[in-house]
């Protein structure tokens, strides 16, 4: 992905500016709706405001866009976790804020998108190797967030952090799960409460 925000394209003889992140961000709700395979090219550009060869040319084929919009949502996603766990209160306040985010972002409207590492890259990935690299690198970054934050807690050393970032790193996905499967909010954050104490205690 190009590290400057901004891209200038040709379309049609004339110069075509979009913001790189706006692009990938319009792209991903198709991607997060439809799953890789059913969103067609048309939709993504038609998305993204741009045309199929302004597409091509600034992203690769659709494979490329994805994993591109794959790795600007798990980049996000990871940045906004550590901020979370870097900020006041006690790792369990902390944690349920982690969750309390996840379920806002996962159930919000119109759409119940859950995430697209679980919802979308994980069906793709036994037939595309690429984005399997790509979700299995994101994930490892979110468990190694909460394990710095499980190893700077005042919590027992057993489970150890790894183990304890694990756990919730699995409840997470559960609840993107269960949100794009239509679980109402509230469960959500029920089920989130039920299970804070148990990866702390």
């Amino acid at each position: 992905m190009r590290n400057s925000t901004e891209i200038t394209k040709r379309s049609r003889g004339r110069p075509r500016a979009f913001i790189t992140a706006e692009v990938l961000d319009r792209v991903r709700t198709v991607f997060l709706e439809k799953g890789f395979a059913a969103a067609s090219v048309d939709e993504l550009a038609a998305a993204a405001g741009l045309n199929r060869p302004s597409l091509y040319a600034a992203f690769g084929d659709k494979e490329q866009l994805y994993i591109h919009t794959l790795r600007f949502y798990g980049q996000k996603s990871v940045e906004g976790l550590d901020a979370v766990l870097a900020g006041a209160g006690t790792i369990e306040q902390r944690l349920s804020k982690v969750y309390k985010l996840a379920i806002d972002l996962y159930t919000a409207p119109p759409h119940r998108p859950g995430c697209m590492i679980v919802g979308t890259a994980a069906v793709e990935s036994p037939t595309h190797p690429k984005i399997a690299a790509v979700a299995n690198e994101l994930l490892v970054a979110i468990e190694k967030s909460l394990e710095r934050a499980f190893a700077a807690s005042d919590l027992a050393l057993e489970p150890s952090p790894a183990a304890r970032a694990r756990m919730a790193g699995a409840i997470m996905h559960s609840i993107a799960i269960r949100a794009r499967l239509g679980t109402k909010p509230a469960d959500l954050r029920t089920f989130a409460a039920s299970m804070v104490p148990v990866i702390c205690r």
